[in-house]
């Protein structure tokens, strides 16, 4: 498997451009409520945090094999951050798989963009070479639930980490 790189995404109301550095301020902004940890603990990182993780996950996987992919959620009529999403591509026994992860800052919450940035995620996924998409799902959070539904994924009896892992295979 070659590594693949992300690309900008647009939908209806956004555009998924590439995760770069220069996003960390405003995603802290974003990303500040202590709420959004509830399932995945952890607490909201400073803007500093936030640029050495990007610059982490922009530089790539130490894995040749693997692809970190990483988008930011940008609201088309506002010009603003409200998010992301994400991809991790990795090689299987199967063909390559992506695990899947999203966050919506709570200002934004509510509105159906964590399911339009996902739905987006996984359309332009099944124009890569990927064979599965995955995600973890802590079992009470009814909310990502409800977004990987609407992204084609179900709900498996497999358990990761406290979380229920949801499944779609890619027909070609």
């Amino acid at each position: 498997m070659s590594t693949l790189a992300a690309q900008a995404i647009s939908t209806r109301r956004l555009d998924l451009p590439p995760l770069h550095v220069e996003h960390a301020e405003e995603m802290a902004a974003v990303l500040a409520d202590s709420a959004l940890h509830t399932f995945i603990g952890g607490a909201p990182d400073t803007p500093q945090a936030l640029r050495s993780r990007y610059q982490r996950m922009t530089a790539g996987s130490p894995d040749p094999a693997v692809s970190w992919l990483n988008w930011v959620i940008l609201l088309r009529e506002t010009s603003c951050l409200a998010g992301t999403v994400q991809a991790t591509v990795s090689p299987s026994g199967h063909g390559p798989i992506a695990e899947i992860a999203w966050v919506v800052g709570t200002p934004w919450q509510g509105r159906g963009i964590a399911t339009e940035a996902a739905q987006g995620l996984v359309d332009w996924l099944s124009r890569q070479p990927v064979h599965t998409v995955i995600a973890h799902i802590h079992p009470e959070h009814r909310a990502s639930a409800a977004v990987a539904a609407a992204a084609g994924l179900t709900p498996t009896d497999e358990w990761h980490e406290s979380e229920i892992r949801w499944h779609r295979s890619i027909r070609r």
